[in-house]
């Protein structure tokens, strides 16, 4: 359970660092970049099969999570989806998410060379490095991976339904169909729940919320700071929990199967 089976190694993830090349805020917290790989690895094993995927994240705050499975993972995803409840922290998921073409990370690696002539800061020399580092991953992963960010409330299906109903925003375009959620839960003071938040078991609305909106096969991964992520009725497909947070993997038909 508390085991990596995927992520066996401890790469160096300096590159991907809050504040290097992705863009950080105060109050919007990344994440272990080694169990970001190890879920959505397990994840992806879950499918029915292994074909470029939709990635979403219905709780993206600074879209940190996304952009990082994104880097990492490029040839593996067809699309992300980035939304959220509150809109505040959607510009700095748009800059973050920015980053996932080529052009977005050029343009970080002139930023950060321009600060280090300005500042006389080594720091930010390292910084445009890594952007560069980036790209070239990026580029041999597959190149520029499409996005769609949008507001929407993770308790309202109607919301969700609207923000996947068409990529372009246009009425009757193409639907968006995740085939894995993978979310962070909001925790303690840095970080709340928006939107509709019903009393008594939050977690397990928002998986019923996100179950009606989602293909059956898909998989929802969520984590959080606690000893344990209560989903019943619905089975897990698995747990884990590392350090300081859990995870558990579900079944969107199977939550959809679990309803009272």
């Amino acid at each position: 359970m508390g085991a990596y089976r995927h992520a066996v190694e401890r790469a160096d993830s300096s590159d991907l660092a809050c504040g290097v090349v992705l863009h950080s805020a105060p109050g919007y917290p990344a994440f272990p970049v080694r169990l970001a790989t190890e879920i959505f690895l397990r994840a992806r094993a879950r499918l029915p099969q292994e074909h470029p995927m939709t990635l979403w994240d219905p709780c993206c705050g600074s879209g940190y999570l996304l952009t990082v499975l994104g880097l990492l993972h490029r040839d593996a995803l067809r699309q992300l989806v980035a939304t959220d409840a509150d809109p505040d922290p959607l510009e700095l998921a748009a800059k973050n998410l920015a980053l996932l073409t080529p052009e977005g990370l050029s343009a970080r690696e002139d930023e950060r060379r321009e600060q280090s002539v300005r500042f006389g800061k080594p720091a930010y020399l390292d910084a445009a490095d890594a952007a560069v580092r980036l790209r070239e991953r990026l580029d041999c992963g597959g190149g520029a991976l499409p996005y769609a960010l949008r507001t929407a409330d993770v308790f309202a299906p109607a919301s969700l339904a609207a923000a996947l109903a068409a990529p372009d925003g246009a009425e009757g375009g193409p639907a968006i169909v995740p085939d894995l959620v993978l979310t962070d839960l909001p925790y303690g003071e840095r970080t709340h729940w928006e939107g509709e938040v019903p009393d008594g078991a939050p977690v397990s609305a928002m998986l019923r919320s996100l179950a009606s909106v989602l293909p059956g096969h898909a998989v929802i991964a969520v984590t959080d700071r606690s000893r344990r992520i209560p989903i019943a009725p619905v089975p897990a497909l698995e747990r884990l929990k590392i350090g300081t947070r859990s995870a558990v993997l579900v079944r969107a038909g199977d939550v959809l199967d679990a309803r009272p």
